[in-house]
C-alpha cells in the first residue's frame, strides 16, 4: 500500500479515536492505536509522538509488545458498553435496541480476554 494510504488511515483512526473520548461506544484506545501502526507505515515523527504520548503511550508499547490491555482500559470500556446498553433500551425501539448489546457482548468478551498490561 502506499504511505498516503496509511498517513490518511491513521489521521482516519485518530480521529475516531477523539469522537471516543465523548461517544459513549465507541473506543478510543484502539482507535489511537490503529493510528500508530498506520503512521509506522508512513510518518515516523507522527508514530514516534503518538508511542511517546503521555496518555496514550503506555497503552500502545503494551499492545505492541504483549496484545495486552490494561485493568483501568477494560474497566472503562466495559463501563462505556453499559452506559450504551442503557441508552439504547431507554431511546432506540427494538429490535434496534439490541445492536449495542451484541456489540457490547461480543466487544467486552474479546477485550476481557485480553492479557492485562
Amino acid at each position: 500500500m502506499p504511505k498516503i494510504f496509511y498517513l490518511i488511515a491513521g489521521f482516519l483512526a485518530l480521529g475516531l479515536g477523539g469522537l471516543g473520548v465523548v461517544l459513549p461506544l465507541l473506543p478510543t484506545v484502539p482507535f489511537v492505536i490503529l493510528a500508530a501502526f498506520c503512521f509506522a507505515r508512513s510518518n515516523e515523527r507522527l508514530e514516534r509522538w503518538l508511542v511517546e504520548h503521555r496518555t496514550f503511550g503506555s497503552h500502545i508499547r503494551a499492545w505492541r509488545e504483549r496484545g495486552a490491555i490494561s485493568r483501568k482500559g477494560k474497566q472503562a470500556a466495559l463501563a462505556a458498553f453499559a452506559v450504551s446498553i442503557v441508552f439504547a433500551l431507554l431511546f432506540a425501539p427494538l429490535p434496534w435496541s439490541l445492536a449495542p448489546m451484541a456489540a457490547a457482548l461480543i466487544g467486552g468478551s474479546w477485550i476481557w480476554t485480553r492479557p492485562e498490561g
